[in-house]
């Protein structure tokens, strides 16, 4: 086996044990954040920082950073374009550990929605564009010099100070896209800057001294101050909002940010085929689609038992060729009509 499919492998399995991380922790956090409010301490969502003397939280943040490690470390061996998408599965695991440990209902639809996003990010991993080859920090600078990420990191920077100081203060404790869109957006820059060192400290393993680098320690700067603004709304979004609501519309539009951060910073879409960018695309789709089953009905009780007749066994054993045909309102009189000699 070449090393090229050794390093997808790894970077696949690292992908998914963050994905459990990452999902466990959001209940962890939401867990110790409701014991905050039972207690009447001044909430995440007002203002608070209660919750950095609460133990559950403390261990949500902690299965969060193990969980972003796992994420770190299969960014330095895969593209961002499938690591990202299987970010999908902490949908799932956060939902069903919310049915569990929240008591928050997960429907017919929400399970549906979960099954759905799995499928798509399947089908957005199959299809996924191969990354250009970036070997080391030199060739990572140059793609950070180019003019058309330049324009999208001036966007991002310019429309997340906006939504933190126009937005949030009057829109954020309403609407759940506020504090998801400072998070998503933010995190795309995040992504450049974990792919960046994830690139040097496979330098630095290689003898290369990457720590004189004044671009190494810029990307830590740089991540340090996206992660912090992230678990900072993240935090006030889990605190406020569902669960089993906060995780996968934060997928979308983080996978999203993403796709487009690494779409310029790569042009990796640009070597691709029609069929795979077909697939993507499909896939991203399927899961936007799973995402809204999970987010519009989650009021809605609906379980199997609800289904019609004809979806549900027949009770008793009863067989479908045993029940009485029954003529609707109407209808025997009109044949009767019809049958008249005339």
């Amino acid at each position: 086996m070449d090393v090229g499919r050794v390093d997808f492998y790894i970077g696949l399995s690292l992908a998914v044990s963050s994905s459990v991380f990452i999902g466990a922790s959001f209940i962890l956090k939401k867990k110790g954040l409701l014991r905050l409010a039972s207690k009447g301490s001044t909430r995440a969502g007002q203002g608070g920082y209660a919750y950095l003397k609460e133990g559950l939280w403390w261990a949500g943040l902690i299965s969060m950073g193990v969980g972003e490690a796992a994420n770190f470390a299969a960014y330095a061996f895969a593209p961002a374009t499938l690591v990202t998408p299987l970010g999908a599965l902490s949908v799932l695991v956060s939902a069903v550990l919310a049915s569990y440990f929240l008591n928050e209902r997960l429907n017919v639809h929400g399970k549906i929605g979960c099954l759905l996003c799995v499928l798509g990010s399947t089908v957005m991993v199959v299809h996924a564009p191969q990354e250009e080859e970036v070997a080391s920090l030199s060739v990572m600078a140059e793609k950070l010099k180019d003019p058309g990420f330049i324009v999208f990191a001036v966007c991002v920077v310019g429309s997340s100070l906006v939504l933190i100081f126009a937005v949030a203060p009057r829109f954020g404790q309403k609407n759940v896209l506020v504090y998801i869109l400072i998070c998503s957006v933010i995190g795309s820059l995040s992504v450049s800057c974990v792919k960046g060192l994830g690139i040097g400290i496979k330098e630095l393993f290689s003898g290369t001294a990457v720590l004189r680098e004044p671009l190494f320690w810029s990307l830590v700067v740089c991540l340090v101050v996206c992660v912090s603004i992230q678990i900072s709304y993240l935090n006030k979004a889990l605190d406020i909002f569902n669960t089993s609501i906060v995780t996968p519309i934060y997928y979308v539009f983080f996978t999203t940010s993403v796709m487009a951060c690494s779409a310029i910073l790569f042009k990796e879409w640009l070597s691709m085929s029609a069929n795979a960018v077909v697939g993507t695309i499909s896939g991203f789709l399927t899961i936007v689609l799973g995402i809204f089953l999970l987010h519009a009905f989650k009021d809605i009780t609906f379980s199997w038992d609800s289904l019609p007749l004809y979806l549900t066994k027949a009770p008793q054993g009863l067989q479908w060729s045993s029940q009485p045909y029954m003529a609707l309102p109407g209808q025997d009189g009109l044949m009767g009509e019809e049958g008249k000699p005339s």
